[in-house]
């Protein structure tokens, strides 16, 4: 699946994995921060969003890898983008081990007393790494990917007028 409905499908697969990964991150340092909020249906939402995640990210990077492939000569921004863009699968699985480990937690916390502060502090700064490192790694990915579709139009129109 490299074209759908005649565009390359990297283009709209990209927009579901940067609006889901972020959203994902930002849901599961809700889950670890507040016990309230891990303890509604939001972990079992972080975890469906982390795998949705963690299947798109392959089939994305392949369809770039397909995209990058017709470009005889890619710039070095672009490769930049591509070899980014490759180590997102990390991001995504990182993604969906913090939420298993989220509703792992949520279970323990139903089944006896709350789990002791020293776990919930543990993973609450795992979930915290891996939530930020990964909503900086798709600006990082997306930027590159930007620059390298749109910088050099930008700077025409800039030119051409007189900004």
């Amino acid at each position: 699946m490299n074209v759908v409905n005649g565009l390359p499908a990297h283009v709209l697969l990209v927009h579901f994995i940067v609006v889901l990964a972020p959203l994902t991150a930002l849901l599961e340092i809700a889950c670890a921060l507040w016990p309230a909020v891990r303890r509604g249906q939001l972990a079992w939402l972080a975890l469906i969003l982390a795998i949705v995640v963690a299947v798109l990210t392959p089939i994305t990077t392949n369809a770039g890898g397909w995209l990058y492939d017709l470009r005889r000569n890619p710039d070095p921004i672009l490769r930049e983008h591509a070899e980014r863009g490759d180590t997102m699968i990390y991001f995504s699985l990182a993604l969906l081990v913090v939420a298993l480990a989220l509703v792992a937690l949520r279970f323990a916390e139903r089944r006896t007393h709350p789990s002791g502060s020293l776990v919930r502090i543990i993973v609450a700064v795992v979930v915290l790494t891996v939530g930020v490192s990964s909503m900086i790694q798709i600006y990082r990915i997306g930027d590159a990917g930007a620059q390298s579709v749109w910088g050099s139009e930008i700077a025409h129109l800039k030119k051409a007028n007189g900004t």
